[in-house]
C-alpha cells in the first residue's frame, strides 16, 4: 500500500510541476484534481475550488460553455477549443483547453482538462488593432534593409539583387532555408525596399500557436462564433495596406492553408462565424525552414497553395555552404559587441579562426551571433583575442575530438577542467579566491591545479 501512496504522490507531484493548468473533475462535475497554475489562472485558492462542483465556481460558465461540462455530458475528448471566461477578479481569461473523458472498465468516471493561456496573446491582437503596428519614420529605419544582409558569396549576392527587384512589385515572395539563415532580415530588407515600407509590417510564426488560436488570430472572429469569442479582427485586416509575413509556413494546418489559398485568390477575408466578406489589400510574404518542393512532396504544405505563392521565391543558403561568410560575421558580431559591452575585444585568434571555419554551423548565423556573444562576454575588458578558452563549450570539445581522437579518459577530463578553470578565471579577472569559490573547491586546490597546469606547459 505504502508503494501505491508514494506513486500516487509522484503523480500529483509531477502534475503540479507541470507549466500549464490541469483541472479533474468527476462525473458530477466535482473537482478533484486542481494545480497550482489553474489555480494561478484564476486567482483562487485550490481550497475554493476542490470538492466544489465547477459551475459553482466559475458563474461565468453554463452547461453548454464549459468544455468540462460538455465532455461529461457527450463522453467525446475536444482537442485545442478556444474558451473564455471571467476570473475572481473579473479579468477576463482566454484559454486553449484539451479536454478528455476518463473511461473505466466502459463507464464514464470523469474528466480532465489541459488548459494553455493565452490571454496575453489574445490582449497584443488587441493592441495590435489599436496601434495597427504602423511604421513612422523612425520604425522604418530600424527595419533591417539590404545592406543589413552581409555576404562575400557571388551566388547569394546575386540573389539579393534579384530580391531587390522583386521588393518593388506588390506580388507573394517565399523565403526558404535552414533556421538561423537570416530569412527575416531579407524579408525585412524586401518591406524595406518596397512602396509598403511605411505602412503595417505584421510577422506572425505560423509554429507557435494552435490551430484553432491561429485561425482566429489571422482571420478574426465575431462574437458568438466560438465560446467566449469577441468580435476582433484578424491580421489580414490589420495589415491592409501594409505586409503580412507568416514564417514556418509548413507547420499551418492543411485545412488553414486551404483558407489562406481563398484569401489570395479573391482578396477578401471572412471572420469566424460571419459571412461578410471584407476586402483586403495585402502583400504576402511566407519563409519555410525547408525547401518548399520537399514539404509539397511530404504533404505538409498544400500544392497550389505553393504554387499560388512561388511568385517570386528566394533560397538563403546554410552558412556551411558559404564558408566565406564566416570570418565575414564574425568580424561584424565583434564590432557589434565590443560596442555594446564596452570590451576592448579586436578579433579571433587563429586558432579560433581555424575552429570556426571546420565547424559545422548547424545553427547557422544566429549561432555564430551567440558563439561570439558569450565568447565576448567571458572576456575580460582588457582583452582583444577571442581563444578557444573564451567559447561555448561544444566547440570547444569539437576541438578535442578531432585533435585527439584517440586520448585517454584520464587526459581528455584533465584537459575539460582545464578548459572550466580558465573559464572561471577570465569570468572573474584572475580573482584566485571568486574563482575558487564559483568552482566550489577550496582556494589551495585551485592553485594546486594552476601550478599543476603550468608546469605541463614548461
Amino acid at each position: 500500500m505504502g508503494k501505491v501512496v508514494e506513486r500516487a504522490d509522484w503523480f500529483e507531484l509531477i502534475l503540479e510541476a507541470i507549466d500549464e493548468a490541469i483541472h479533474v473533475v468527476d462525473d458530477q462535475g466535482m473537482t478533484i484534481f486542481y494545480n497550482h497554475n489553474a489555480a494561478k489562472f484564476d486567482c483562487l485558492q485550490k481550497e475554493e475550488v476542490i470538492g466544489k462542483y465547477i459551475l459553482d465556481v466559475y458563474p461565468s460558465l453554463t452547461e453548454k460553455t464549459s468544455t468540462l461540462m460538455h465532455v461529461l455530458r457527450t463522453g467525446k475528448p475536444i482537442y485545442h477549443s478556444l474558451q473564455t471566461y471571467l476570473n475572481k477578479n473579473g479579468e477576463r481569461i482566454e484559454t486553449v483547453n484539451t479536454t478528455l473523458p476518463i473511461i473505466e472498465e466502459s463507464q464514464l468516471i470523469g474528466a480532465v482538462e489541459v488548459a494553455k493561456d493565452v490571454s496575453k496573446l489574445s490582449a497584443l491582437s488587441n493592441r495590435l488593432d489599436q496601434k495597427k503596428r504602423i511604421h513612422d519614420a523612425a520604425g522604418v529605419e530600424q527595419m533591417h534593409n539590404f545592406s543589413s544582409f552581409l555576404t562575400n558569396d557571388p551566388l547569394l549576392n546575386e540573389m539579393l539583387e534579384k530580391a531587390k527587384k522583386a521588393a518593388a512589385y506588390p506580388s507573394s515572395v517565399v523565403v526558404y532555408g535552414e533556421t538561423g539563415t537570416g530569412k527575416e532580415v531579407l524579408v525585412q530588407a524586401i518591406v524595406h525596399e518596397s512602396d509598403r515600407k511605411n505602412q503595417v509590417f505584421i510577422p506572425q510564426n505560423c509554429a507557435a500557436l494552435p490551430e484553432s488560436l491561429l485561425e482566429s488570430l489571422l482571420f478574426g472572429s465575431v462574437k458568438g462564433s466560438y465560446t467566449g469569442a469577441i468580435d476582433r479582427k484578424g491580421l489580414f485586416e490589420l495589415a491592409d495596406g501594409g505586409t503580412l509575413f507568416l514564417d514556418e509556413l509548413q507547420a499551418m494546418p492543411l485545412t488553414l492553408q486551404t483558407k489562406l489559398l481563398r484569401v489570395l485568390e479573391d482578396g477578401v477575408v471572412r471572420r469566424i462565424g460571419d459571412a461578410k466578406a471584407i476586402q483586403v489589400d495585402v502583400r504576402l510574404i511566407t519563409a519555410l525552414n525547408m525547401d518548399p518542393f520537399e514539404a509539397v512532396k511530404k504533404q505538409i504544405l498544400r500544392e497550389d497553395l505553393f504554387y499560388r505563392l512561388h511568385v517570386s521565391s528566394f533560397h538563403i543558403p546554410p552558412l556551411r555552404e558559404r564558408k566565406q561568410d564566416i570570418l565575414l560575421l564574425s568580424r561584424h558580431f565583434i564590432q557589434t559587441y565590443h560596442q555594446q559591452f564596452s570590451k576592448n575585444v579586436k578579433r579571433l585568434s587563429e586558432e579560433t579562426k581555424q575552429l570556426f571555419m571546420a565547424h559545422h554551423w548547424p545553427g547557422n548565423v544566429r549561432e555564430l551571433k551567440h558563439t561570439i556573444e558569450h565568447a565576448v562576454l567571458m572576456m575580460p575588458k582588457e582583452a582583444e583575442d577571442i581563444t578557444p578558452s573564451y567559447l561555448p563549450a561544444h566547440l570547444r570539445t569539437q576541438k578535442l575530438e578531432d585533435e585527439t581522437p584517440d586520448a585517454s579518459l584520464k587526459s581528455q577530463v584533465s584537459s575539460f577542467e582545464q578548459t572550466l578553470i580558465q573559464e572561471a578565471l577570465n569570468k572573474h579577472q584572475g580573482n584566485i579566491k571568486k574563482t575558487a569559490a564559483a568552482l566550489k573547491i577550496p582556494r589551495q586546490t585551485l592553485q594546486y591545479k594552476l601550478k599543476k597546469y603550468a608546469d605541463a606547459e614548461i
